[in-house]
Protein backbone atom coordinates (compact mmCIF):
# COMPACT_ATOMS: atom_id res chain seq x y z
CA UNK A 1 0.00 0.00 0.00
CA UNK A 2 2.96 2.49 0.86
CA UNK A 3 3.44 2.70 -3.03
CA UNK A 4 0.14 3.49 -3.94
CA UNK A 5 -0.29 6.39 -1.04
CA UNK A 6 3.55 8.20 -2.29
CA UNK A 7 1.96 7.81 -5.64
CA UNK A 8 -1.20 9.65 -4.60
CA UNK A 9 0.89 12.28 -2.81
CA UNK A 10 3.04 12.26 -5.66
CA UNK A 11 -0.22 13.17 -7.93
CA UNK A 12 -1.84 15.47 -5.50
CA UNK A 13 -4.16 16.85 -8.14
CA UNK A 14 -4.85 13.92 -9.87
CA UNK A 15 -4.84 10.90 -7.37
CA UNK A 16 -5.30 7.15 -9.02
CA UNK A 17 -8.69 5.76 -8.77
CA UNK A 18 -10.08 2.45 -9.17
CA UNK A 19 -10.32 3.06 -12.87
CA UNK A 20 -6.38 3.55 -12.91
CA UNK A 21 -5.59 0.34 -11.65
CA UNK A 22 -8.36 -1.32 -13.82
CA UNK A 23 -6.35 -0.12 -17.24
CA UNK A 24 -3.36 -0.91 -15.14
CA UNK A 25 -4.83 -4.43 -14.83
CA UNK A 26 -5.41 -4.69 -18.44
CA UNK A 27 -1.93 -2.72 -19.66
CA UNK A 28 -0.47 -6.17 -17.29
CA UNK A 29 -1.73 -8.47 -20.01
CA UNK A 30 -0.43 -6.49 -23.35
CA UNK A 31 -0.18 -3.29 -24.44
CA UNK A 32 -3.23 -1.56 -26.06
CA UNK A 33 -3.92 1.82 -27.91
CA UNK A 34 -6.54 4.26 -25.96
CA UNK A 35 -9.58 2.93 -28.02
CA UNK A 36 -8.32 -1.05 -27.54
CA UNK A 37 -8.61 0.07 -23.92
CA UNK A 38 -11.97 1.87 -23.95
CA UNK A 39 -13.05 -1.15 -25.67
CA UNK A 40 -12.14 -4.18 -23.76
CA UNK A 41 -13.19 -2.16 -20.65
CA UNK A 42 -16.56 -1.35 -22.22
CA UNK A 43 -16.72 -5.21 -23.26
CA UNK A 44 -15.41 -6.78 -19.97
CA UNK A 45 -15.27 -4.33 -17.29
CA UNK A 46 -18.13 -2.47 -17.82
CA UNK A 47 -20.83 -5.09 -16.76
CA UNK A 48 -19.70 -4.18 -13.02
CA UNK A 49 -17.27 -0.53 -13.84
CA UNK A 50 -18.92 1.40 -15.94
CA UNK A 51 -17.19 4.47 -17.20
CA UNK A 52 -17.97 7.02 -19.53
CA UNK A 53 -15.35 7.28 -22.95
CA UNK A 54 -13.98 10.76 -21.79
CA UNK A 55 -12.84 8.85 -18.75
CA UNK A 56 -11.30 6.10 -19.96
CA UNK A 57 -9.76 8.10 -23.00
CA UNK A 58 -7.60 10.29 -20.64
CA UNK A 59 -6.65 7.98 -18.08
CA UNK A 60 -4.12 6.64 -20.10
CA UNK A 61 -1.67 9.78 -20.25
CA UNK A 62 -2.62 10.34 -16.51
CA UNK A 63 -0.50 6.61 -15.97
CA UNK A 64 1.91 7.94 -18.73
CA UNK A 65 1.93 11.09 -16.22
CA UNK A 66 2.66 9.02 -13.34
CA UNK A 67 5.31 6.44 -14.44
CA UNK A 68 3.29 3.54 -14.26
CA UNK A 69 2.69 3.10 -18.40
CA UNK A 70 4.75 4.25 -21.92
CA UNK A 71 3.37 5.99 -24.56
CA UNK A 72 4.70 4.99 -28.25
CA UNK A 73 3.58 6.23 -31.13
CA UNK A 74 2.86 3.78 -34.02
CA UNK A 75 2.20 3.75 -37.86
CA UNK A 76 -0.58 1.75 -39.45
CA UNK A 77 -0.65 2.63 -42.91
CA UNK A 78 -0.30 6.43 -42.77
CA UNK A 79 -2.43 6.71 -39.79
CA UNK A 80 -0.51 7.59 -36.22
CA UNK A 81 -1.73 5.73 -32.89
CA UNK A 82 -0.63 5.63 -29.23
CA UNK A 83 0.42 2.13 -27.83
CA UNK A 84 0.42 2.50 -23.86
CA UNK A 85 2.43 -0.60 -22.29
CA UNK A 86 2.69 -1.00 -18.41
CA UNK A 87 6.25 -0.06 -16.78
CA UNK A 88 7.80 -2.34 -13.92
CA UNK A 89 6.66 0.50 -11.14
CA UNK A 90 2.90 0.21 -13.05
CA UNK A 91 3.55 -3.48 -12.20
CA UNK A 92 4.28 -2.67 -8.20
CA UNK A 93 1.58 -0.03 -8.05
CA UNK A 94 -1.12 -2.86 -9.35
CA UNK A 95 0.03 -5.79 -7.18
CA UNK A 96 0.12 -2.50 -3.69
CA UNK A 97 -3.59 -2.24 -5.07
CA UNK A 98 -4.46 -5.91 -5.12
CA UNK A 99 -3.18 -5.79 -1.49
CA UNK A 100 -5.29 -3.23 -0.10
CA UNK A 101 -9.07 -3.40 0.80
CA UNK A 102 -12.20 -3.01 -0.98
CA UNK A 103 -15.08 -0.23 -0.84
CA UNK A 104 -18.51 -1.79 -0.65
CA UNK A 105 -20.50 -2.78 -3.77
CA UNK A 106 -22.79 -0.22 -5.29
CA UNK A 107 -26.08 -0.34 -7.56
CA UNK A 108 -26.92 2.36 -10.37
CA UNK A 109 -30.51 0.88 -11.28
CA UNK A 110 -32.73 3.33 -13.00
CA UNK A 111 -35.91 1.38 -13.39
CA UNK A 112 -35.37 0.46 -9.20
CA UNK A 113 -35.64 4.16 -9.00
CA UNK A 114 -38.80 4.55 -11.46
CA UNK A 115 -40.04 1.48 -9.56
CA UNK A 116 -40.08 2.90 -6.28
CA UNK A 117 -41.64 6.15 -7.35
CA UNK A 118 -44.19 4.16 -8.87
CA UNK A 119 -47.08 5.53 -6.35
CA UNK A 120 -46.49 9.23 -8.31
CA UNK A 121 -47.98 7.44 -11.65
CA UNK A 122 -49.87 4.79 -13.34
CA UNK A 123 -50.16 1.15 -12.90
CA UNK A 124 -49.62 0.48 -15.98
CA UNK A 125 -46.39 2.38 -15.88
CA UNK A 126 -45.20 0.11 -13.40
CA UNK A 127 -45.57 -2.86 -15.22
CA UNK A 128 -44.01 -1.65 -18.50
CA UNK A 129 -40.90 -0.94 -16.26
CA UNK A 130 -40.82 -3.91 -14.90
CA UNK A 131 -41.44 -6.00 -17.76
CA UNK A 132 -38.96 -3.50 -19.41
CA UNK A 133 -36.49 -4.60 -16.50
CA UNK A 134 -36.89 -8.43 -16.88
CA UNK A 135 -36.27 -8.60 -21.05
CA UNK A 136 -33.48 -6.24 -20.58
CA UNK A 137 -31.67 -8.93 -17.74
CA UNK A 138 -32.97 -11.55 -19.83
CA UNK A 139 -31.21 -10.54 -22.89
CA UNK A 140 -28.13 -9.81 -20.74
CA UNK A 141 -28.06 -13.51 -20.09
CA UNK A 142 -28.05 -14.55 -23.16
CA UNK A 143 -25.22 -12.39 -24.14
CA UNK A 144 -22.94 -13.43 -21.47
CA UNK A 145 -23.45 -16.94 -22.52
CA UNK A 146 -22.91 -16.47 -26.25
CA UNK A 147 -19.70 -14.63 -24.75
CA UNK A 148 -18.97 -17.97 -22.87
CA UNK A 149 -19.83 -20.04 -25.61
CA UNK A 150 -17.16 -17.71 -28.11
CA UNK A 151 -14.55 -18.16 -25.09
CA UNK A 152 -15.02 -21.99 -24.57
CA UNK A 153 -14.77 -22.61 -28.58
CA UNK A 154 -12.11 -19.96 -29.27
CA UNK A 155 -9.52 -18.96 -30.30
CA UNK A 156 -9.34 -16.81 -27.43
CA UNK A 157 -5.99 -14.60 -27.17
CA UNK A 158 -6.77 -14.91 -23.50
CA UNK A 159 -7.56 -18.72 -22.52
CA UNK A 160 -5.16 -18.36 -19.66
CA UNK A 161 -7.52 -16.00 -17.88
CA UNK A 162 -10.53 -18.20 -18.60
CA UNK A 163 -10.60 -19.25 -14.68
CA UNK A 164 -10.55 -16.05 -13.70
CA UNK A 165 -13.12 -15.09 -15.71
CA UNK A 166 -15.27 -17.49 -14.74
CA UNK A 167 -15.57 -16.02 -11.35
CA UNK A 168 -16.69 -12.86 -12.04
CA UNK A 169 -19.16 -14.36 -15.13
CA UNK A 170 -20.66 -16.69 -12.57
CA UNK A 171 -21.58 -13.62 -10.50
CA UNK A 172 -23.01 -11.33 -13.51
CA UNK A 173 -24.91 -14.36 -14.89
CA UNK A 174 -26.26 -15.20 -11.43
CA UNK A 175 -26.82 -11.32 -10.87
CA UNK A 176 -28.81 -11.03 -14.41
CA UNK A 177 -31.05 -13.90 -13.72
CA UNK A 178 -32.15 -12.46 -10.41
CA UNK A 179 -32.66 -9.52 -11.53
CA UNK A 180 -35.07 -11.26 -14.16
CA UNK A 181 -36.60 -13.22 -11.59
CA UNK A 182 -37.56 -10.49 -9.41
CA UNK A 183 -38.97 -8.22 -12.32
CA UNK A 184 -41.08 -11.59 -13.22
CA UNK A 185 -42.02 -11.75 -9.40
CA UNK A 186 -43.05 -8.18 -8.86
CA UNK A 187 -45.36 -8.44 -12.25
CA UNK A 188 -46.95 -11.36 -10.75
CA UNK A 189 -47.73 -9.64 -7.34
CA UNK A 190 -48.93 -6.37 -8.91
CA UNK A 191 -51.26 -8.85 -11.23
CA UNK A 192 -53.86 -8.08 -8.64
CA UNK A 193 -53.39 -4.43 -7.67
CA UNK A 194 -55.75 -2.01 -8.73
CA UNK A 195 -53.47 1.31 -8.72
CA UNK A 196 -49.99 1.66 -7.17
CA UNK A 197 -51.45 3.26 -4.34
CA UNK A 198 -54.18 0.70 -3.65
CA UNK A 199 -53.02 -3.44 -3.89
CA UNK A 200 -56.00 -4.34 -3.22
CA UNK A 201 -55.96 -7.49 -0.65
CA UNK A 202 -52.44 -7.97 -1.57
CA UNK A 203 -50.21 -9.10 1.95
CA UNK A 204 -47.19 -6.81 1.84
CA UNK A 205 -46.34 -8.55 4.79
CA UNK A 206 -45.98 -11.63 3.16
CA UNK A 207 -44.35 -10.63 0.13
CA UNK A 208 -41.21 -10.15 2.33
CA UNK A 209 -41.82 -13.60 4.19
Amino acid sequence: MALCQDLGMDLAKKPLTTTSFALLGLLALRPWTTYQLAQQVQRGLGWFWPRTQRKLYDEPKHLVEAGLATAAQQHTGRRPRIMYAITEDGRAALRSWLDGPSTPPSLEFEAMVRVFFADGGTLAQLRATLGEVEMTATARVGELRDMITAAAEGPYEFAGRLPINALALRFHLDHQQLVADWARWASEQTSTWRTPTDPGRWDWRSALD
